[in-house]
C-alpha cells in the first residue's frame, strides 16, 4: 500500500483530482501554501496499492502543466520587500510527488 502526496498548482487541482477520482482513486485535497513564491497550492493525498502508483503519476503528468508566471524574486521574504525588487519570470505548475510506504491502513 502506498500514500502519494502530490503538491499541485491550484489552477490544476480540480481537473487532476476529478481525473483521479474518475480513475477509481480516493483523493483528499488540502489547501497549502508554498514557501518560495508564497502562493496557494493544493496537496493531494492519494491512497493506492503498489500497482496504482504509475497510473496516478500518469494522470498527474497529464493534468498538472508547467507554465511561466511573473513574480518578485523576494516573494518568500514577505510583502514588505516586494516593492523594492524587479519582477522576473518563473516556472510554476507541474506536480511534486512523494510516494510513501504505508505499513497499515484501516477504514472504520
Amino acid at each position: 500500500m502506498k500514500l502519494i502526496l502530490a503538491i499541485v498548482n491550484n489552477d490544476d487541482s480540480a481537473l487532476a483530482s476529478s481525473a483521479l477520482t474518475e480513475a477509481g482513486f480516493v483523493v483528499t485535497k488540502l489547501s497549502t501554501t508554498g514557501g518560495f513564491l508564497m502562493v496557494g497550492n493544493t496537496t493531494l493525498l492519494i491512497g493506492t496499492d503498489d500497482d496504482g502508483v504509475a497510473k496516478v503519476t500518469e494522470i498527474l503528468k497529464k493534468y498538472c502543466n508547467t507554465r511561466k508566471q511573473v513574480s518578485s524574486p523576494t516573494a518568500s521574504f514577505g510583502a514588505g520587500l516586494k516593492h523594492m525588487s524587479l519582477q522576473e519570470e518563473v516556472k510554476v505548475g507541474g506536480a511534486t510527488i512523494f510516494v510513501l510506504e504505508v505499513a497499515h491502513m484501516e477504514k472504520i
